[in-house]
């Protein structure tokens, strides 16, 4: 007879690997402290559209759900930066044919969960994990219901009951850290059932301190999300009255401002949300594991937080598959192998971040821009851009991280000079060097 694998959270990762080990033949239980998502209204402003590229993809393919997902997608083939003054400039994500999809966290979610209980999985809302035996593998909950069971799988969040259970045990590290920024987000309603922004693009209002973001949805709208300071000036604690948004948005988002005719109600009506980065170590304790937020939530600067989730699955499922399912054995490799990447894409997204307020509209940032792009050309096996290694490839994120940094110095080295004159052999056998010895 296959384990018992009991799982809390519902979640994204929590549902796709249900579904999949529920396919190995385990006997799969998925443990969810909230209602049904499908039958309870998803709260306003809390979202945060996501971003599913090749490293998300690649798992819900191996699942066989993905077919299920893709016509819930929308392709954006690269950023739409908005300028003060409205004008426009697009900047492609990668290579012709490259896109990430948005997709509504909430619409993801319920398609997860219909797949891991049409593959036979069952999943059980209204429990609220109260307290793990980590010595007799036991999971009590707030309803009293006592689940004992072979293997536990905490995918249940930034804010875990199973992480913050192993908390209090013996050597094991936590941190977390707030950034200064917050996030609120708002709605673009659309004109006539069309879209009032052009939908294939990630559409970037970047100001600095702060940006704006635009993400298209299904039903027309777009998700804004402002990533502002709570404190200083300007911030959240500035913003006070009506009068106070408005010429706020008049000053920096004038032309998103203008497509959200009740930009004040949602503005005080939606909450004001902050932004977290956590690790930990080690991801497990007897036979109990961490996957996705709850060994590593990052922030969302570079999309890959549920992307780095869904690759926590596989990567999990195909170790424990070399390694005959043996949870004893398997769970301390896994957590010591994959904590290295974890913390590689918290930094990325942390530099992202940025990146995305404060660089993409700099002469210099375009001229490096500009000097990548015919690297690439000329060099496409050699030089991929640290962008394109995390989002379309399957490059460890410590490595991605660790060429990055090499392509940044080289870079740096040549843009003194005019674009046209660099020598393209000379970059790629200084990057080649430098490789071999960082």
């Amino acid at each position: 007879m296959k384990d018992k694998i009991s799982i809390v959270g519902a979640g994204l990762v929590g549902s796709l690997i249900a579904v999949i080990l529920k396919q190995k033949g385990f006997d799969v239980q998925v443990f969810e402290k909230r209602k049904d998502p499908r039958k309870s209204k998803i709260p306003e402003g809390r979202s945060i559209n996501l971003a599913l590229s090749h490293r998300g993809i690649r798992p819900l393919t191996l699942a066989g759900v993905y077919d299920s997902i893709e016509p819930y997608l929308i392709p954006m083939k690269g950023r739409m930066m908005h300028s003060e003054d409205s004008e426009l400039t697009y900047q492609p994500y990668g290579k012709d044919g490259q896109f990430i999809n948005s997709v509504s966290r909430a619409q993801l979610n319920q398609l997860l969960i219909e797949n891991a209980e049409k593959a036979g999985v069952e999943v059980l809302f209204d429990h609220k994990c109260d307290d793990v035996d980590f010595e007799n593998n036991t999971i009590t909950f707030q309803n009293g219901d006592v689940i004992k069971s072979d293997l536990i799988i905490g995918t249940d969040g930034a804010f875990s009951a199973i992480r913050k259970k192993l908390q209090v045990t013996d050597r094991f590290n936590f941190s977390q850290h707030y950034i200064e920024h917050g996030y609120k987000e708002l709605c673009i309603e659309p004109k006539n059932n069309n879209f009032r922004l052009e939908p294939n693009y990630l559409h970037i209002w970047p100001r600095g301190n702060f940006m704006l973001i635009a993400l298209p949805n299904n039903d027309k709208t777009f998700t804004c999300t402002l990533f502002f300071p709570f404190e200083g000036s300007p911030s959240f604690a500035e913003l006070k009255t009506k009068d106070q948004v408005h010429s706020f948005f008049d000053t920096y988002f004038k032309d998103a401002a203008d497509l959200i005719p009740d930009l004040t109600d949602q503005f005080f009506s939606n909450p004001t949300s902050s932004l977290v980065t956590t690790k930990c170590e080690p991801w497990y304790k007897g036979r109990s594991i961490l996957l996705g937020d709850a060994a590593h939530a990052i922030v969302p600067f570079y999309g890959q937080g549920m992307n780095s989730g869904f690759e926590d699955v596989r990567l999990f499922v195909e170790l424990a598959e070399e390694m005959n399912w043996k949870w004893d054995e398997i769970l301390p490799k896994y957590s010591s192998i994959r904590k290295k990447d974890a913390d590689a894409i918290s930094e990325l997204a942390l530099y992202n971040f940025l990146e995305m307020r404060d660089h993409v509209g700099d002469p210099h940032f375009l001229k490096r821009k500009k000097l990548e792009g015919k690297i690439q050309s000329n060099y496409p096996k050699e030089w991929i851009p640290l962008y394109s290694m995390v989002t379309f490839s399957d490059i460890p994120y410590s490595e991605a991280l660790r060429l990055g940094k090499i392509q940044k110095k080289v870079m740096d080295e040549f843009l003194e000079r005019d674009v046209e004159e660099i020598n393209f052999e000379e970059v790629i056998a200084r990057f080649n060097t430098l490789k071999q010895v960082d």
